[in-house]
């Protein structure tokens, strides 16, 4: 890195990549910002195109160095800048010296292979890309086959979601569509359904999740449309003792999720 570090947040790269926080940009450009050592080192490890990476040389740990070597060894363009300038561009407050600059993945339900007996999930209409990242988190250690985002209100790799995600949106198998390509893609490949909704007569413990399942949960403030309902879903519920009745969407799905794996041995 012997090139003279940026310092200014008005450059033209910097300001390119700011404008990376606005979706319709990110729609347009195809490229996202990934914050963080082991944000980089897994998208790195998914096979995702870096194309820059913004760093702080100073604030670099070995890993942080590790990860700005094999970014540079993919084809990135390494540009050293200031605090000042990574902190602009970083994401909440945990800065680790570096930001990238990341092409959007192929999230079209066409590209999405599962084999025999496949566990996905399914999220129709979520809003926070905080619950998005914590869900992908279960689903990878849970080994899920694959999260499809349906009637999505965030965009799947919001750089918010992708570091909530620590990484693993790059792991995990993922596409989005319409709720009704993803119904249809989901019946098409016979899986059965199983939609978590409040008041569900059968509890999620009553059900078989050994087959090719989908657990289909909703929006943090909607729950699911009916597109859910009728043959080939079955709804299911988890027990709530107390005054609330219902539980955060990422909880939900690492509960479902661990059942299905506990039952798949």
């Amino acid at each position: 890195m012997t090139e003279p570090g940026i310092s200014s947040p008005k450059n033209p790269r910097v300001r390119a990549a700011l404008d990376l926080r606005d979706r319709a940009t990110r729609d347009a450009e195809g490229r996202t910002l990934v914050d963080g050592v082991r944000e980089l080192d897994r998208a790195l490890s998914g096979c995702a195109a870096v194309e820059t990476v913004f760093v702080d040389p100073a604030a670099l740990t070995d890993e942080g160095h590790a990860a700005v070597e094999r970014a540079r060894a993919s084809g990135a363009s390494i540009v050293p800048a200031s605090a000042a300038v990574v902190a602009r561009l970083a994401y909440g407050d945990r800065s680790e010296g570096l930001v990238a600059v990341v092409r959007i993945p192929d999230v079209a339900l066409s590209t999405l292979e599962v084999g025999a007996n496949a566990l996905v999930v399914v999220l129709e209409g979520v809003e926070k890309p905080g619950n998005l990242g914590a869900v992908l988190r279960s689903a990878d250690a849970a080994g899920a086959d694959a999260v499809i985002l349906a009637d999505t209100r965030t965009d799947l790799f919001n750089p918010n979601a992708i570091r909530a995600s620590l990484g693993t949106i790059f792991a995990v198998p993922v596409a989005a569509a319409s709720t009704g390509d993803v119904r249809s893609w989901l019946d098409a490949h016979a899986f059965a359904l199983f939609a978590a909704r409040v008041g569900a007569a059968r509890p999620y413990t009553d059900v078989d999740l050994r087959g090719p399942t989908g657990l289909v949960l909703g929006s943090e403030a909607q729950g699911l449309t009916d597109a859910w309902e009728g043959e080939g879903v079955t709804p299911i519920s988890l027990p709530m003792r107390g005054v609330a009745d219902s539980l955060n969407v990422s909880i939900t799905a690492a509960v479902l999720l661990y059942e299905a794996r506990r039952q798949r041995g």
